[in-house]
Protein backbone atom coordinates (compact mmCIF):
# COMPACT_ATOMS: atom_id res chain seq x y z
CA UNK A 1 0.00 0.00 0.00
CA UNK A 2 2.76 2.44 0.98
CA UNK A 3 4.61 1.67 -2.27
CA UNK A 4 1.51 2.49 -4.37
CA UNK A 5 1.04 5.78 -2.52
CA UNK A 6 4.72 6.65 -2.98
CA UNK A 7 4.56 5.85 -6.71
CA UNK A 8 1.36 7.90 -7.12
CA UNK A 9 2.91 10.81 -5.18
CA UNK A 10 6.10 10.66 -7.25
CA UNK A 11 4.07 10.63 -10.48
CA UNK A 12 2.02 13.59 -9.28
CA UNK A 13 5.13 15.55 -8.29
CA UNK A 14 6.80 14.70 -11.61
CA UNK A 15 3.71 15.78 -13.55
CA UNK A 16 3.57 19.02 -11.55
CA UNK A 17 7.20 19.76 -12.34
CA UNK A 18 6.70 19.07 -16.06
CA UNK A 19 3.52 21.14 -16.23
CA UNK A 20 4.83 24.05 -14.18
CA UNK A 21 8.13 24.26 -16.05
CA UNK A 22 6.32 24.64 -19.38
CA UNK A 23 3.65 26.96 -18.03
CA UNK A 24 6.20 29.17 -16.28
CA UNK A 25 8.80 29.25 -19.04
CA UNK A 26 10.29 32.63 -19.86
CA UNK A 27 12.63 33.65 -22.64
CA UNK A 28 16.29 33.03 -21.94
CA UNK A 29 19.24 35.09 -23.15
CA UNK A 30 21.56 32.61 -24.92
CA UNK A 31 24.42 32.53 -27.40
CA UNK A 32 23.61 31.68 -31.03
CA UNK A 33 25.90 30.79 -33.91
CA UNK A 34 25.23 31.40 -37.54
CA UNK A 35 25.13 34.32 -39.91
CA UNK A 36 21.80 35.84 -38.85
CA UNK A 37 21.02 39.53 -38.86
CA UNK A 38 19.84 41.05 -35.57
CA UNK A 39 16.05 41.03 -35.41
CA UNK A 40 15.72 37.73 -37.31
CA UNK A 41 13.51 34.99 -35.86
CA UNK A 42 14.91 31.47 -36.13
CA UNK A 43 12.68 28.46 -35.35
CA UNK A 44 14.62 25.23 -34.79
CA UNK A 45 11.87 22.64 -35.17
CA UNK A 46 13.97 19.72 -33.89
CA UNK A 47 14.73 21.69 -30.70
CA UNK A 48 11.19 23.06 -30.38
CA UNK A 49 12.72 26.48 -29.72
CA UNK A 50 12.35 29.92 -31.28
CA UNK A 51 15.26 32.37 -31.23
CA UNK A 52 15.07 36.13 -31.67
CA UNK A 53 18.56 37.15 -32.78
CA UNK A 54 20.02 40.13 -30.92
CA UNK A 55 23.40 41.84 -31.35
CA UNK A 56 26.78 40.11 -30.86
CA UNK A 57 25.83 36.46 -31.29
CA UNK A 58 23.14 36.57 -28.60
CA UNK A 59 19.47 35.64 -28.84
CA UNK A 60 16.31 35.40 -26.78
CA UNK A 61 15.22 31.75 -26.72
CA UNK A 62 11.59 30.69 -26.24
CA UNK A 63 10.07 27.19 -25.99
CA UNK A 64 7.51 26.47 -28.72
CA UNK A 65 5.18 23.81 -30.06
CA UNK A 66 5.75 22.96 -33.73
CA UNK A 67 4.20 20.96 -36.56
CA UNK A 68 3.27 17.30 -36.13
CA UNK A 69 4.92 14.66 -38.29
CA UNK A 70 3.95 15.36 -41.88
CA UNK A 71 2.86 18.92 -41.05
CA UNK A 72 6.29 20.50 -40.59
CA UNK A 73 7.80 22.88 -43.06
CA UNK A 74 11.10 24.70 -43.44
CA UNK A 75 12.08 27.88 -45.20
CA UNK A 76 12.35 31.62 -44.89
CA UNK A 77 9.44 34.05 -44.87
CA UNK A 78 8.43 37.31 -43.23
CA UNK A 79 5.86 38.40 -40.70
CA UNK A 80 3.05 39.97 -42.72
CA UNK A 81 0.57 40.83 -39.96
CA UNK A 82 0.32 41.29 -36.19
CA UNK A 83 -2.92 40.79 -34.27
CA UNK A 84 -3.97 41.00 -30.63
CA UNK A 85 -6.77 38.65 -29.51
CA UNK A 86 -7.18 37.38 -33.06
CA UNK A 87 -10.23 35.52 -34.28
CA UNK A 88 -9.41 32.16 -35.86
CA UNK A 89 -10.82 30.48 -38.91
CA UNK A 90 -9.64 26.87 -39.33
CA UNK A 91 -7.58 26.25 -42.47
CA UNK A 92 -8.96 23.76 -45.00
CA UNK A 93 -6.69 20.96 -43.75
CA UNK A 94 -8.01 21.35 -40.19
CA UNK A 95 -11.61 21.44 -41.45
CA UNK A 96 -11.01 18.23 -43.39
CA UNK A 97 -9.64 16.46 -40.28
CA UNK A 98 -12.22 17.98 -37.90
CA UNK A 99 -15.42 18.58 -39.89
CA UNK A 100 -17.45 19.80 -36.88
CA UNK A 101 -15.17 22.80 -36.39
CA UNK A 102 -16.97 26.19 -36.46
CA UNK A 103 -16.19 28.61 -39.30
CA UNK A 104 -14.76 31.28 -36.96
CA UNK A 105 -13.79 31.25 -33.30
CA UNK A 106 -13.81 34.80 -31.93
CA UNK A 107 -10.73 36.36 -30.35
CA UNK A 108 -10.69 36.10 -26.58
CA UNK A 109 -12.72 32.87 -26.58
CA UNK A 110 -11.22 30.13 -24.38
CA UNK A 111 -11.71 27.79 -27.38
CA UNK A 112 -9.60 30.00 -29.66
CA UNK A 113 -6.29 28.22 -30.35
CA UNK A 114 -4.50 31.47 -31.30
CA UNK A 115 -4.13 32.70 -27.73
CA UNK A 116 -3.60 36.38 -26.95
CA UNK A 117 -1.64 37.34 -30.06
CA UNK A 118 -0.65 36.10 -33.50
CA UNK A 119 1.84 37.10 -36.16
CA UNK A 120 0.92 35.74 -39.58
CA UNK A 121 3.61 34.56 -41.96
CA UNK A 122 3.69 35.51 -45.64
CA UNK A 123 3.05 32.87 -48.26
CA UNK A 124 0.82 30.48 -46.38
CA UNK A 125 -1.69 29.72 -43.69
CA UNK A 126 0.88 29.71 -40.88
CA UNK A 127 1.44 31.95 -37.89
CA UNK A 128 3.48 32.34 -34.75
CA UNK A 129 0.82 32.56 -32.06
CA UNK A 130 -0.14 32.03 -28.44
CA UNK A 131 -2.13 29.04 -27.29
CA UNK A 132 -5.08 28.05 -25.14
CA UNK A 133 -3.28 24.74 -24.44
CA UNK A 134 -0.05 25.67 -22.61
CA UNK A 135 0.98 22.04 -22.01
CA UNK A 136 1.35 21.66 -25.80
CA UNK A 137 4.48 23.82 -25.73
CA UNK A 138 7.56 21.69 -26.33
CA UNK A 139 5.70 19.19 -28.50
CA UNK A 140 5.07 18.31 -32.11
CA UNK A 141 1.45 19.44 -31.99
CA UNK A 142 0.32 21.79 -34.74
CA UNK A 143 -0.58 21.82 -38.43
CA UNK A 144 2.59 23.84 -39.09
CA UNK A 145 2.07 26.92 -36.94
CA UNK A 146 4.52 27.85 -34.20
CA UNK A 147 2.81 27.91 -30.78
CA UNK A 148 4.08 29.93 -27.85
CA UNK A 149 2.97 30.48 -24.29
CA UNK A 150 0.76 33.56 -24.12
CA UNK A 151 3.30 35.46 -21.98
CA UNK A 152 6.03 34.61 -24.48
CA UNK A 153 4.07 35.61 -27.60
CA UNK A 154 3.21 38.89 -25.84
CA UNK A 155 6.93 39.49 -25.20
CA UNK A 156 7.98 38.58 -28.76
CA UNK A 157 5.09 40.59 -30.25
CA UNK A 158 6.50 43.76 -28.65
CA UNK A 159 10.04 43.07 -29.89
CA UNK A 160 9.36 42.52 -33.62
CA UNK A 161 7.50 44.23 -36.44
CA UNK A 162 5.78 43.41 -39.71
CA UNK A 163 8.52 42.57 -42.19
CA UNK A 164 10.68 40.65 -39.67
CA UNK A 165 12.45 37.72 -41.33
CA UNK A 166 11.51 34.27 -40.01
CA UNK A 167 13.60 31.20 -40.82
CA UNK A 168 12.27 27.75 -39.90
CA UNK A 169 14.72 24.84 -39.89
CA UNK A 170 14.09 21.16 -39.22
Amino acid sequence: MFKRIAVALAATIGLSIVMSSAAQARPELVGISGDYAPGTIIVKTHERRLYLVLESGRAMRYPVGVGKAGKQWAGTTKIDGKYLNPAWSPPNEVRRDKPGMPDVIPGGSPRNPMGVAAMTLAGGEYAIHGTNVPNSIGGFVSYGCIRMLNDDISDLYQRVSVGTTVTVTR
